[in-house]
């Protein structure tokens, strides 16, 4: 799910050098990736460093929508009623997403690409479509419609022009295999983030308790509410600015009613997709959700919009917080 209004940093990473870390950096993906290592040998971290950043360039190819050969636009290409191969990666992307679409009832959902092309225009500013068009776009909405053959490793769609677009999972999924490949590498100890939405802790930072990792109040950057030491787990990031919106797909309509919201789970594929999910979810939806799968930390902060129809707890400030320790 793409969020076409985010151009903040939602996490706060502390500089290179004060990290006292190996800092590494790479283009890939519309964003800028940094890794963090710690590691004696400067060559050899170097060099893991640049064996992660040929994963992510590799799982572009396959997951960009943008690229006419990917297997994202050959999924896109497709008639109704019809399947592709793809690759392993893909494949699990897919297959994932639907998992997820399932958990969150909807409100993560890969294919909502129709609606976003009702929402803008060519130039990708925004403009408001009409009923009519709203409703056309959401009936090529939806991961029921996408069918996944692990026999064949393929992908099928069961509706015309649908649009699959992997913005809000793909960043998380190419994490996870940075780790994998970081991990081959005998790298035991290092940080890695994509556009500063996304980070994956893998170890810790010499003898902390893990990497240092902050998050800010969406109505105030400047004010700290949350200083992690973030081991072996992903942190990611969704939120609005003034103008900018992520869409609800079950609505067809942008969100409104909160500012920014934050995942952290033990894979950064399941954190990326939950911070979008966790935008478009009830208070209580999430709340439920969390409660269902433990593993699972939430921040959201709401509008300051008076909400007399909750039935789970909220801060005075509107914040729901499901794990985190707060900065009082």
């Amino acid at each position: 799910m793409q969020d076409f209004g985010q151009t903040i940093s939602l996490i706060g990473i502390e500089d290179g050098q004060k990290l006292s870390a190996r800092r590494y950096s790479h283009h890939a993906m519309a964003t800028v990736w940094e890794v963090f290592i710690t590691h004696k040998d400067e060559s050899y971290a170097q060099q893991a460093a640049f064996a992660a950043f040929t994963e992510l360039d590799r799982l572009e190819q396959d997951l960009s929508r943008f690229l006419p050969n990917s297997d994202i636009s050959r999924i896109n290409a497709l008639p109704a009623g019809r399947a592709v191969r793809v690759g392993i990666d893909t494949f699990q992307c897919i297959k994932r997403c639907k998992e997820i679409y399932d958990a969150t009832k909807g409100a993560f959902d890969i294919s909502i690409g129709p609606l976003y092309d009702a929402w803008l225009n060519p130039d990708k500013s925004l403009r408001t479509p009409s009923q009519k068009e709203i409703s056309l776009a959401r009936e090529r909405v939806g991961m029921e419609w996408v069918v996944v053959d692990e026999e064949q490793m393929a992908v099928g769609v069961l509706k015309e022009n649908m649009r699959l677009d992997l913005g809000g999972f793909g960043k998380g999924y190419a994490l996870d295999r940075v780790q994998e490949t970081l991990s081959e590498w005998d790298i035991l100890n290092a940080l890695v983030h994509g556009g500063s939405s996304s980070a994956l802790a893998i170890g810790r930072l010499h003898d902390l308790e893990g990497w240092p990792i902050t998050i800010s109040d969406p109505r105030d950057f400047k004010n700290i509410v949350v200083k992690l030491a973030l081991k072996d787990r992903a942190l990611s990031g969704s939120g609005l600015r003034k103008g900018k919106h992520i869409l609800h797909p079950r609505l067809g309509k942008p969100v409104t009613n909160k500012l920014a919201a934050w995942a952290s789970t033990p894979d950064a594929a399941t954190s990326d997709a939950l911070s979008t999910a966790f935008m478009v979810m009830s208070p209580e939806e999430i709340t439920a959700y969390c409660k269902r799968f433990p593993e699972t930390q939430a921040l959201v902060y709401l509008h300051n919009d008076p909400v007399d129809d909750l039935t789970v707890p909220l801060s005075d400030k509107g914040v729901l917080n499901l794990g985190f320790d707060l900065i009082k």
